[in-house]
């Protein structure tokens, strides 16, 4: 699933086409994505400005004269910026067409991403509401992740990956972030001391921010604006690496399962 570096790396890619243009009009291919796209866009959207286009978490806020768009990419999502004669493929399910002359088009094989109108504001929809802090924002810091973590029993990947409590720190970034921090991942939150949460969350910054320049992640499906892959699994510590030697020690990383995913990590570096 993309994560946050991924998403952002759209958001950047995207924004510059979007932003200042008006919607001539939009088709709908495909209604049942995780949630039905309002077959209404077609008639509400076209005429209006698109004012700005912003990120929290792993949705997609485009702000337009009466309301936003909430667009997410799912697990195998991807939005492209194109010519509007560019003809569409199997899985191209919603256009955004601009006075640009291009079209803004979701890719969406597994059908898991999301196209959602509001005309309220968008922090307070169901989806956003109860979302933590930006990992990137300046309030998120040790102070935060100790605060919250207190009396916790749960794997310290797993409270990372607490959507309640930090944003955008998904199985990746949370593998990586505590390889660099030094930190197993089965380690119960509460344990943790507040110098060790100062680390954790200066690396957690430094970690997605690299991502973010290696333009995310491509391990599957992911791509961005323009079709490109991101090139950030190279530069990976543990994150898919099971039984090779660790770039720090040469100490086998290990693979085990949380919460139904895989963890990564290395039984030498990180205590």
């Amino acid at each position: 699933m993309p994560e946050l570096p991924e998403v952002e790396t759209t958001r950047s890619g995207i924004a510059p086409h979007l932003v200042g243009r008006k919607i001539s009009s939009v088709v709908i291919r495909h209604h049942g994505l995780r949630w039905p796209i309002p077959k209404t866009l077609t008639k509400t959207l076209p005429g209006q400005k698109i004012h700005a286009v912003t990120r929290r978490a792993k949705y997609l806020l485009v702000a337009c004269d009466s309301g936003w768009l909430i667009l997410h990419l799912g697990m195998s999502g991807s939005l492209r910026v194109l010519p509007q004669n560019t003809l569409p493929e199997k899985h191209d399910h919603f256009d955004l067409l601009l006075d640009s002359g291009e079209l803004l088009r979701l890719r969406d094989p597994r059908r898991f991403g999301a196209v959602l109108w509001t005309e309220t504001d968008p922090e307070r929809h169901p989806l956003l509401e109860n979302l933590g802090v930006e990992p990137l924002a300046p309030e998120f810091c040790g102070k935060w992740l100790y605060e919250r973590s207190r009396g916790r029993n749960t794997a310290i990947k797993l409270f990372l990956m607490d959507s309640k409590i930090v944003v955008g720190v998904g199985n990746i970034y949370a593998s990586e972030a505590l390889f660099r921090a030094g930190i197993r991942p089965q380690t119960a939150a509460g344990r943790i001391s507040r110098p060790r949460y100062e680390r954790l969350a200066e690396v957690i910054k430094e970690t997605l921010q690299d991502a973010i320049a290696a333009g995310g992640s491509s391990l599957r499906d992911f791509v961005n604006s323009q079709g490109k892959p991101g090139y950030f699994q190279q530069q990976y510590f543990v994150y898919g690496r099971t039984d090779e030697p660790c770039r720090r020690c040469n100490t086998p990383i290990r693979q085990i399962r949380q919460g139904q995913r895989s963890t990564f990590f290395c039984p030498c570096c990180q205590k």
